[in-house]
């Protein structure tokens, strides 16, 4: 699962501060189950989403916003979790960024975060949601991890696979981190990128779960395993 543009290892300078204004509440309409195609929110491109059929006793799904990697799609990242959604009762939101990588990487925050405020805020109104996680491969698993730690007051996990860094521009809570990187990536070489901020966010106080594999640039079957395991056990 490559990207088709060289992704990012580090941020532009961005003049906004990321935080996602939208909140969990009960939904206000019934929406529709299975892939949906959602219409982009706040200037935003459109976007996907896969929703599984809702459980007989009602119980709120997990929503999981996943980003693609750089040049890539909302199809792109929706595959990330597509194959265990329905078994893990995930609700899978896949925005398109505007430009070929995320606002953070190509600019400055703004448009992209609005465009996920208003999807989150959608998905709200639609379904019932008992935990939010950000999630994404390279450009978006960097950029997964930025919203993330500014955004602790909403979002409790966050899935990172083949990052290349962390740049939150503020810091709120304390969501939990899984970060997954290939010994021998080509692209975000581990070295500099997942070995250098991991022992980091863990030294001021994160709970990082770090999963190293034999390969490049990937997400291979066995690690999306554990990452779901960690976020759904």
């Amino acid at each position: 699962m490559s990207d088709p543009a060289p992704p990012s290892r580090a941020p532009a300078q961005g003049s906004r501060d990321g935080r996602l204004t939208t909140r969990p509440h009960p939904p206000v309409l019934t929406g529709p189950t299975g892939l949906v195609p959602l219409p982009g929110g706040d200037g935003g491109r459109p976007a996907m989403a896969y929703v599984p059929e809702p459980a007989a006793d009602g119980a709120a799904y997990r929503l999981v916003v996943l980003l693609h990697g750089a040049g890539g799609s909302a199809r792109h990242g929706l595959d990330l979790l597509l194959p265990v959604a329905d078994t893990h009762r995930l609700l899978l939101i896949a925005p398109q960024s505007s430009a070929t990588s995320w606002d953070l990487i190509a600019g400055g925050l703004g448009v992209d975060v609005g465009h996920i405020d208003a999807l989150l805020a959608s998905a709200f109104d639609g379904y019932p949601v008992g935990g939010v996680t950000l999630g994404g491969f390279s450009d978006g698993a960097s950029y997964a991890l930025s919203l993330g730690l500014a955004n602790g007051d909403l979002v409790d996990a966050v899935l990172a696979f083949s990052p290349g860094f962390a740049a939150p521009p503020v810091i709120r809570g304390r969501p939990r981190i899984f970060v997954s990187h290939g010994v021998d990536d080509r692209v975000l070489p581990i070295d500099v990128c997942s070995r250098r901020f991991v022992p980091h966010l863990r030294g001021i106080g994160y709970d990082v779960t770090y999963e190293e594999f034999p390969g490049g640039h990937d997400l291979p079957a066995p690690v999306r395993a554990k990452a779901t395991g960690w976020l759904t056990g």
